[in-house]
């Protein structure tokens, strides 16, 4: 059976929409990842020490999963449950202080503050299969182990067959910013409800912000 696959994102304007803020991130940053291969950047600058953060709630109670750029926060119970199941591939795992939690709209103060761990997914763990893909990207790919290039629009994924080395949440190479989670995973979620966490199988996964369409060389492409 071929594994299946998703793409992680939080629920934007759902009960549970959150950002999270650093606090003195200019001050704590350590050296981004290079691909052991092309020797270009695979990673942002790691956050390091301390981790505190301001919330900023939009929805009407905090969750289990915030989203940020190169981090993400996770609840406590949702930390607890990921290790003691035995999933992987998740780095960190760091608490977090909690300064302040701003309401962004109108209604009443979160009635739980959660405690949020920093985590990291893995980078690598799978990769980005190009014939079958749809994704319409800024340059050409010159490395074949990172992958790295810009994306302008993404009109489904396919992992390559036999990259996949059995990590439950990942960034694959070839897709930059998007966390990719196994069925595994998947049914995890569901069975705890863990809350702002949207779930899209990777070959139904669009995004597609300056409406550029597929890439030329795919059905309905513009060049």
């Amino acid at each position: 059976m071929v594994p299946r696959f998703f793409v992680l994102k939080d629920e934007y304007r759902g009960v549970h929409d959150a950002e999270f803020g650093r606090i003195d991130d200019d001050d704590n940053v350590g050296e981004a990842a290079r691909c052991p291969r092309c020797g270009d950047f695979i990673s942002m600058l790691p956050w390091l020490p301390p981790y505190r953060v301001t919330l900023d709630l939009y929805g009407q109670e905090l969750g289990d999963f915030m989203r940020g750029v190169g981090n993400s926060l996770v609840s406590e119970r949702f930390a607890e449950a990921f290790r003691s199941e035995g999933l992987r591939r998740l780095q960190g795992f760091h608490p977090v202080e909690v300064r302040r939690v701003r309401r962004q709209r109108r209604g009443p103060k979160p009635s739980i503050v959660p405690g949020y761990f920093l985590v990291t997914p893995v980078f690598g763990s799978a990769a980005v299969d190009e014939a079958r893909s749809c994704i319409r990207r800024s340059s050409p790919i010159t490395c074949n182990w990172c992958r790295e290039t810009g994306v302008d629009s993404i009109h489904g994924v396919v992992l390559e067959q036999g990259s996949w080395n059995g990590d439950d949440i990942f960034t694959a190479r070839g897709l930059p910013g998007s966390i990719v989670v196994s069925k595994r995973f998947a049914d995890f979620v569901a069975r705890h409800g863990f809350t702002n966490m949207k779930l899209t199988p990777t070959e139904e996964y669009t995004w597609d912000p300056l409406r550029r369409g597929p890439p030329p060389s795919t059905p309905g492409g513009q060049a």
